[in-house]
């Protein structure tokens, strides 16, 4: 059974930093591209990075480019996010999300999430 297992969100003054881990298991790490996505009350979720499976580039929306930092671990099939300078409009429920690198596979997961709350 595939499980991602995030952790780390809390509550963090503006300007602060938190570190999200998200925990794979059941499934073959390498095999898989891995993301972060936000979602907020009341709107959309969106990405807020990724890294390749493979190459171990990532990608970065212009709201989060310097302030987020995405990596992963094939060892102890972890993937993290570093972010810092953060502000109330990063306050939203962060969650872990696998791709398998293979078009014809349909296998896409979801963490169930951990929330960040930015707040003075």
């Amino acid at each position: 059974q595939v499980q991602l297992v995030e952790s780390g969100g809390g509550l963090v003054q503006p300007g602060g930093s938190l570190k999200l881990s998200c925990a794979a298991s059941g499934l073959t790490f390498t095999d898989y591209h891995m993301s972060w996505y936000r979602q907020a009350p009341g709107k959309e979720r969106e990405l807020v990075a990724t890294i390749d499976a493979f190459t171990y580039r990532t990608d970065y929306p212009d709201s989060v480019k310097g302030r987020f930092y995405i990596w992963k671990d094939d060892v102890k099939n972890t993937v993290s996010l570093q972010m810092s300078s953060l502000t109330p409009q990063d306050t939203a429920m962060y969650y872990c999300h696998a791709r398998n690198t293979r078009a014809i596979s349909s296998a896409v997961y979801w963490g169930q999430g951990t929330q960040v709350t930015v707040s003075p």
